[in-house]
């Protein structure tokens, strides 16, 4: 039995996907088949940037997923036709519900499109921050 966890914002990187697309028809294929889903060549994006348009929550949320999901599929690891344990962090979500076949890689692409667009749209380019905190107490 396995179990497959998937990342989050924050993995993403200008040519994250590039030597998987090189030595894998199964991650091309993934790639296409969300550039086709989204309409637009993300994974052009992907693999030359610029990191400042990559790292726009929009761009990088379906990127995430794909990159993932290509990284399963050019493992060779066969899932099996019920995922036994998957998980993800924030936005992995999106990719553990295609690994337990909630959704196929087109419509997990087009979902996933939609909250990437709506926290791009909330919040301004250069406005806002983020931050994580680590190791603090309650009272903290």
């Amino acid at each position: 039995m396995r179990a497959f966890i998937f990342p989050g914002q924050g993995s993403q990187a200008v040519g994250m996907g590039v030597g998987l697309a090189e030595a894998s028809v199964e991650a091309r294929e993934v790639f296409q088949e969300v550039d086709e889903a989204l309409g637009r060549h993300l994974f052009r994006l992907m693999a030359q940037g610029p990191p400042e348009e990559l790292t726009l929550t929009a761009n990088a949320q379906p990127a995430i997923m794909a990159n993932a999901i290509a990284t399963l599929r050019a493992s060779g690891i066969a899932l099996p036709a019920k995922a036994a344990f998957v998980a993800g962090h924030s936005l992995g979500e999106y990719s553990a519900l295609w690994a337990a076949r909630a959704f196929d890689l087109a419509t997990t692409a087009r979902l996933l499109r939609l909250p990437g667009e709506a926290m791009q749209a909330a919040v301004p380019v250069g406005e806002g921050a983020m931050a994580a905190l680590l190791g603090a107490g309650l009272e903290v």
